[in-house]
């Protein structure tokens, strides 16, 4: 399963609850409609009597354990807290520890089914929608999950003593509101159809968790949750264990049966990549994602694979692609001007590095929402070119033209020419090469730092450099823990680094987060672009305000053509599978592997422990 409602916000402090993009099920046409599921434009799979999802084993025995590595950078955690703005949480609480009202599958891209809650209806004037919760979902400590404690969350998370990314996720939820015992009503300040998908996916907490405490003093209290799995230690560190809850609430759901079949779930940290590696080699752990193509292709190789006690495998996915790319941050004045983010970019190589570096797995990114429906592609016509003459007085001319073409190397075209190009626009900037640097009128040298909290990356960035060097632009390589990189970017203080924004098959709400204006001032955020467009913000209120897949589509597709076109980042590449390296004898998997998936939240979700792993 993946986490197909993850505002960026979110995933950054935890990878939350399993939900789906939810919006639109008969209420829109008018009538309040109560219903067991809750499907973006009507497509809903699974009828109000299915027993379970279609990519599970329902027979899965419970038992053994699964051990992993993050996929995230790795780091020590500090607090049991994923939802405050310092410190870090430990892997895996959002999936394992907190659940939402409803929760998603992996079969359909935007339809979520009743959890914490038996029943969801929207009102017909889709202001509103209201949750009637299950009887018997309990916490960990044994007390009914109730309607107080969903208001409390909602009131704990927009307050100011959480992480202030929350304040901007449910910025147009008006209030939460008890209506009784098991019943919640959320409120809306305008009828925004994903509305209802953006508090369904709210991870939910008791009221008793800290005892009293301001939320951001709950630092080593454990979370007091209902998901299917508790931590096992109270002690922190590197390594978490996650202990199965045999008393699971929620066992025989339909959306959990054959689901979180491991007693034990154990995320290992390695602070580098070199013992990582050799831990799953010694057996230290069991399930590694590799996202480094070198890795793949030479170190996945000896006797542990040759025997079959280790094997590695893509798993092909439906998804659509990951963005990946070296990100400006535009609160520095020498990266506001277009041209100079675009000279920069006319640096950058893929076809070299991808045949030199990566043995040709990747494909170039030449968007922000590649390998899927809503990238932009050729001029703007019809419901797009409409979407955008209001604002063409806010935007360049040259968004109603052509699409820019990411910067190539493949034959006619060369790095020289690139290059050329980008002398030319750095001149046009004020940008002039003497006494050894691109310099300003004033004389100031052109340079730039690179914040990174993976030393890997140098091998990637090194080509960059010595291109950029060319130009007269000295690109510095800045390497720091993970702690230090969370602290600079959650206030903003660096000037390039490299992002990595997991694809979706329904874009909405998150957009406000990641490229809203208001969120390019609110530290912690995740617009770390410092985007401050009103067009960008007009398009991304057509996006949540979309009641059908096709607005949607066109709505994705010309916000996706007016960030080309702001150069903000430098694309790389994105692969169309998940690279995994496992302990085949340890595990057994479902037959068929769904279309829309995590592979870590898949692996834990749904695979089982073989026999002689029990």
């Amino acid at each position: 399963m993946r986490a197909w409602y993850a505002p960026p916000t979110v995933s950054r402090l935890l990878t939350v609850v399993l939900v789906v993009g939810l919006a639109w099920f008969g209420a829109w046409s008018g009538n309040a409609l109560a219903a067991h599921a809750y499907g973006q434009f009507g497509d809903i799979k699974y009828p109000a009597d299915f027993s379970h999802f279609s990519y599970v084993n329902p027979q899965a025995p419970k038992g053994g354990e699964i051990r992993l590595v993050p996929p995230t950078r790795p780091t020590n955690f500090d607090k049991f807290n994923p939802f405050t703005l310092k410190g870090t949480a430990p892997f895996g609480m959002g999936d394992l520890i907190f659940e939402s009202l409803l929760t998603g599958n992996s079969d359909e891209p935007t339809t979520g089914y009743g959890l914490l809650a038996e029943d969801v209806n929207v009102a017909a004037d889709r202001r509103s929608v209201t949750f009637r919760l299950n009887p018997a979902a309990r916490f960990h400590d044994g007390k009914a999950v109730l309607a107080a404690d969903v208001v409390h969350t909602f009131k704990t998370l927009t307050s100011k003593l959480a992480a202030p990314q929350f304040r901007s996720i449910y910025a147009e939820v008006k209030d939460a509101v008890l209506v009784d015992e098991r019943t919640v009503r959320f409120d809306f300040a305008s009828p925004n159809p994903e509305l209802p998908l953006v508090v369904g996916s709210m991870p939910v907490f008791s009221r008793d968790w800290g005892g009293g405490k301001p939320f951001d003093q709950i630092v080593t209290d454990l979370p007091i949750a209902s998901g299917p799995y508790r931590l096992a230690s109270p002690r922190m560190g590197r390594d978490v264990t996650y202990v199965r809850d045999p008393q699971y609430w929620g066992r025989d759901l339909p959306v959990r049966r054959g689901l979180y079949n491991f007693d034990r779930v154990t995320y290992r940290i390695y602070l580098d990549e070199t013992s990582r590696f050799e831990g799953l080699k010694a057996g230290e752990f069991d399930f590694m994602r590799e996202f480094i193509s070198r890795n793949w292709a030479r170190q996945y190789t000896g006797r542990a694979f040759e025997s079959g006690e280790l094997t590695k495998r893509a798993f092909e996915n439906r998804n659509p692609g990951d963005f990946q790319g070296y990100v400006f941050n535009l609160r520095k004045p020498k990266l506001q001007d277009r041209r100079v983010r675009e000279a920069i970019a006319l640096a950058f190589d893929f076809e070299w590095m991808n045949r030199q570096l990566f043995y040709g797995l990747y494909k170039r990114a030449d968007s922000y929402f590649p390998n899927s429906e809503f990238k932009a592609e050729g001029l703007p016509e019809g419901e797009e070119l409409a979407l955008l003459e209001p604002l063409r007085a806010q935007l360049a001319p040259e968004v109603f033209g052509p699409l820019p073409k990411v910067a190539s190397t493949a034959p006619p075209a060369s790095l020289r020419d690139n290059l050329r190009r980008a002398q030319t626009l750095l001149g046009e900037a004020g940008w002039t090469y003497r006494d050894g640097a691109l310099r300003n009128a004033k004389g100031e040298a052109f340079t730039l730092e690179f914040l990174s909290d993976q030393p890997s990356l140098v091998r990637v960035v090194t080509p960059f450099q010595k291109a950029l060097e060319k130009l007269g632009i000295r690109l510095t390589f800045r390497s720091v823990d993970f702690s230090l990189a969370k602290q600079k970017m959650d206030a903003f203080d660096f000037e390039l680094t490299s992002l990595r924004i997991p694809g979706s098959n329904s874009p909405g709400t998150e957009l406000v987060e990641r490229w809203g204006s208001e969120a390019a001032r609110t530290p912690g955020s995740s617009n770390i672009w410092g985007i401050t467009d009103p067009a960008v913000d007009a398009l991304i209120r057509q996006v949540t305000a979309a009641t059908s897949r096709a607005q949607l589509r066109t709505a994705l597709r010309a916000l996706d053509r007016v960030l080309m076109h702001g150069q903000y980042s430098v694309p790389h590449y994105y692969g169309s599978t998940f690279l995994i390296g496992y302990r085949p004898g340890r595990f057994q998997l479902p037959q068929g592997v769904p279309p829309y998936y995590d592979a870590h939240q898949w692996a834990v979700a749904t695979w089982w422990a073989a026999p002689g792993n029990r």
